[in-house]
């Protein structure tokens, strides 16, 4: 059993990964415990629970997990800074983590694969545009769905889980570079588990 520890920014990241990591479970036959935890307060709040974070794990307060995914939006620093700072906190522990950083939110990887979408609400999407605007891909996403079903979500993540289910993983690496880092990381640490646990 492989322990994964998600550490994200918000519930998007989070309901995105758990949905991913179980498809990726599945398609490797590795066994998982997947713990989450959900910081609320934008990408300073992140960092500084992070640090806090990879103390307790320094001190023994919490068991040292198999993979530890950090979770946060690129928001227009781009993912070099973002993945810089989240190093700098991680230090020793940086062969344990792998970084999920969207450029520049998680809101554009789930309108990339206009397939999936349509599979998903009946209506496929248009491909989003790479701009950095505050709110942008939220809205995208939420137009998307009322286009195709003619209801006005929530908050655009309720059906995630079913919108992973569906993405073709390959095509979102084509169409987007923050997208291709992450998945052929995790990727790599699948296959590692997979031939160790087989």
């Amino acid at each position: 059993m492989r322990n994964i520890n998600l550490f994200v920014e918000d519930v998007a990241h989070e309901d995105f990964l758990i949905a991913l990591i179980q498809r990726f479970a599945y398609d490797y036959s590795v066994s998982i415990n997947m713990k989450a935890s959900s910081v609320r307060g934008g990408h300073g709040k992140v960092i500084a629970e992070l640090e806090q974070y990879v103390r307790d794990l320094q001190r023994n307060q919490e068991d040292l997990p198999d993979l530890i995914i950090v979770g946060t939006d690129s928001n227009c620093k781009g993912l070099s800074e973002r993945e810089t700072e989240i190093n700098q906190v991680i230090s020793n522990l940086a062969d344990l983590v792998v970084n999920m950083i969207p450029e520049p939110h998680i809101e554009r990887w789930l309108l990339l694969d206009s397939e999936a979408f349509k599979t998903v609400f009946g209506k496929g999407c248009p491909p989003p545009d790479q701009k950095c605007e505050r709110g942008r891909y939220k809205n995208m996403l939420l137009n998307a769905i009322y286009e195709a079903t003619m209801v006005s979500p929530l908050d655009g993540i309720e059906r995630v889980e079913d919108l992973v289910n569906a993405m073709h993983l390959q095509r979102l690496e084509q169409n987007d570079r923050s997208a291709r880092r992450f998945l052929r990381a995790l990727q790599r640490r699948f296959r590692i588990w997979q031939q160790t646990d087989s």
